[in-house]
């Protein structure tokens, strides 16, 4: 058919993807989960808690190796969106649920920043607060705040905060953080603890970044007790003072962006774009 005089090469082409799509739909459908909003209203019963943390392996800079535990129930539902406008500017807010028992965990490859920052480690610098994991364990309450102006009539957002600890409830979201030094030629990582995260804050901004706001901050060793959780609460408050915003992908950020667009417009769906940097597409248990 191509070798037809009446076929030009631009022809051959769109004709060649065209097979190629309709022989393989999956190469048109490269994306990532959709989440699936209900409002409220009585419909399904929320997502997998994997699809609404997805942004996780999209806004990190490094790879992103995802585990869940056997006979993990965890979900995500959005149970209410409202919102108000003065015409020019508009503010929403959205409560959502997380469901269910066991534990998600994203744990970073710190191959990448070893590479980039190797020139500080060898002049004995320490590289401080490297985050190493994100977890969810067990249920929750939080919401997701979302501003932004209004542009032709629809929602642009500016600011999508979320936060995990809504209604007084304790946030089952925790990050680790570990110090990494070069030691006598070999990495060592220290002052390994745990960060309990209230909320989690993107903006429209160039470069992007993820602030952090944080309820406690423990020794990754340290124990249960009223005195450990005062100390821990008390660190929290310290550390949101001195934690400074992460950095995170151009394209994590304006992913962010657009999930606050679709709730602020009580989108029914969200499809997230595919997480190259998500080293297993199926969990793994811990």
């Amino acid at each position: 058919m191509c070798s037809s005089p009446a076929w030009t090469a631009t022809r051959c082409l769109a004709a060649i993807t065209f097979f190629l799509l309709a022989a393989n739909p999956l190469v048109a459908a490269l994306t990532g989960p959709t989440l699936k909003f209900d409002y409220g209203a009585d419909g399904p019963a929320g997502n997998p808690l994997s699809h609404f943390m997805y942004f996780v392996p999209l806004i990190s800079p490094d790879h992103v190796c995802l585990f869940t535990n056997v006979g993990n129930t965890q979900r995500a539902r959005v149970i209410s969106c409202r919102g108000r406008t003065n015409g020019a500017d508009f503010h929403a807010v959205c409560e959502f649920n997380f469901l269910g028992e066991g534990l998600e965990r994203n744990t970073f490859d710190h191959t990448f920043i070893l590479h980039r920052r190797q020139k500080e480690l060898k002049e004995g610098k320490t590289i401080l607060h490297q985050l190493t994991a994100i977890s969810v364990e067990g249920s929750g309450t939080g919401s997701i705040e979302i501003d932004g102006r209004m542009t032709n009539g629809q929602p642009f957002v500016t600011t999508m905060c979320l936060r995990f600890n809504s209604h007084g409830h304790t946030s089952p979201v925790t990050v680790d953080l570990q110090d990494i030094v070069l030691r006598d030629g070999a990495l060592h990582y220290d002052n390994e603890t745990i960060a309990r995260v209230n909320t989690l804050t993107f903006r429209q901004a160039n470069p992007p970044k993820m602030e952090v706001s944080l309820a406690s901050v423990k020794r990754k060793d340290a124990g249960e007790g009223i005195w450990q959780n005062l100390v821990g609460e008390i660190k929290g408050a310290a550390a949101n003072l001195l934690l400074p915003p992460l950095t995170i992908t151009t394209n994590g950020n304006e992913t962010m962006m657009s999930f606050g667009q679709a709730l602020a417009a009580q989108k029914p769906t969200f499809t997230f774009p595919f997480a190259t940097r998500l080293t297993n597409s199926l969990p793994n248990a811990l």
